[in-house]
């Protein structure tokens, strides 16, 4: 858990693009980004296969 919190953290300041969860991974890792405060600010797109990739937007989604 506290390696998909560090990976929000990067994410959140600029040192990742983009972060890419696999389909094995996604249940994990969402119960750490639904907690996160700025939960809102993650976006996730569906790929092929059960990817995802999370991006980080500095306006909030609604």
């Amino acid at each position: 858990m506290e390696k998909y919190e560090n990976m929000l953290k990067q994410l959140q300041n600029g040192e990742l693009n983009s972060i890419e969860i696999e389909k094995e991974q996604f249940y994990e890792f969402r119960e750490v980004l639904v907690k996160h405060p700025l939960f809102k600010h993650f976006r996730g797109e569906a790929k092929q296969n059960g990817r995802v990739i999370y991006t980080y937007l500095e306006i909030p989604r609604s």
